[in-house]
């Protein structure tokens, strides 16, 4: 399996700090996410139940009700692949690795490539799949751009896969409206937005025959009746919902500024990120690690994504970590023009692109 962020119980081991005195800033989720009231007893004693309301609540949300509740997206990324005769998939060359690694696994073949060629070679594929915005580079396509991409690829019975984990903030950017015409497939989850991955509560969106052939792929009761009542209700708070688009644009802006301002220089962002590249980026994630800081370390792109502080002290545990690094690994401003050699060894973090 491959790895991902979160794993703090791993680094709190590994680096000799306890749990609880980390920063963690390596998942990309919301760091204040929907607060989950107490929930009665017999949603933990009853079997789920598809006629509960969360299929209306996402719906609403959403915009179509053309979907099926998934246990995150991760089990529909998993699937897909099964739906399919061995075929040509294409992909960014940087992105969230489990797409790749699904369809490698069931005997696909997956081309890379970097966002200015797949104008180029979107005839050359029979499955496109995308990350909007891209995980973790925060690259994005307008919709009109991934419909047209769509056309021409349902015209040789082709599919368009949008992964729009991060599209929450900017929903007037999704191809959701979309949805019914042919080849299209969008993933959705609450992980991110919501900041409840640890409900395991993702939808799928597609045409029909196609989300009854998923249904049948992963059998009933896909998701837990206590996800099944959080996620309904955590949709339908529209109020929570703007007041977090507008926090998170503020505190996406300023981790940006924060992070120029200790001559680290972000490429790409989306509401809930930060990512740079960096010549020692190993070196400067574990530096990070060694003070409780723990941020995403993408070894094949040597590359850096920073998640949202959640409070105040968590803001400033951040900068004093900034600060001390920057003096004594002695990073200068345009340190990916011109890199220095840093004090500290570069560290294998265990960490892969994902």
């Amino acid at each position: 399996m491959l790895d991902h962020g979160g794993g703090i119980l791993a680094a709190a081991h590994r680096y000799g700090i306890a749990v609880e005195d980390w920063l963690d800033l390596s998942t990309g989720l919301n760091p204040r996410g929907w607060p989950v009231p107490e929930l009665p007893a017999n949603c933990w004693q009853r079997l789920p139940e598809e006629n509960d309301g969360l299929e209306a609540a996402a719906a609403a949300y959403y915009g179509s009700d053309a979907l099926l509740p998934v246990a995150g997206s991760q089990s529909a990324i998993q699937t897909l692949p099964l739906l399919r005769s061995r075929c040509v998939v294409g992909m960014l060359a940087t992105s969230y690795a489990e797409h790749a690694h699904a369809w490698l696994r069931r005997g696909h073949q997956v081309l890379r490539f970097a966002p200015d060629e797949l104008e180029m070679v979107i005839d050359r594929v029979n499955v496109l799949l995308l990350v909007n915005p891209n995980n973790p580079t925060g690259w994005h396509a307008p919709a009109s751009q991934l419909n047209n991409w769509r056309e021409r690829l349902a015209t040789r019975g082709g599919w368009l896969i949008v992964d729009e984990a991060f599209m929450d903030c900017t929903p007037e950017n999704s191809v959701l409206p979309l949805i019914g015409t042919p080849g299209l497939v969008v993933l959705r989850s609450i992980g991110k937005f919501f900041g409840l991955a640890g409900a395991r509560v993702g939808f799928v969106f597609a045409w029909q025959e196609m989300l009854a052939q998923l249904r049948e792929e992963l059998g009933p009761w896909t998701l837990a009746g206590p996800a099944r009542r959080v996620s309904m209700a955590a949709l339908q708070d529209t109020a929570w919902q703007e007041s977090a688009r507008l926090r998170l644009a503020h505190d996406s802006t300023r981790l940006g500024a924060t992070l120029r301002q200790h001559g680290l220089m972000p490429t790409g962002s989306t509401a809930l990120f930060q990512w740079l590249r960096h010549p020692q980026a190993a070196a400067l994630h574990d530096a990070l690690a060694r003070r409780g800081i723990l941020c995403r370390h993408f070894a094949e792109s040597s590359s850096l994504r920073f998640g949202l502080p959640a409070s105040e002290v968590d803001w400033q545990k951040l900068v004093a970590g900034l600060m001390t690094i920057r003096s004594t690994i002695g990073w200068i401003q345009d340190s990916q023009a011109r890199p220095h050699r840093v004090s500290s060894s570069p560290a294998n973090d265990g960490a892969r692109d994902g």
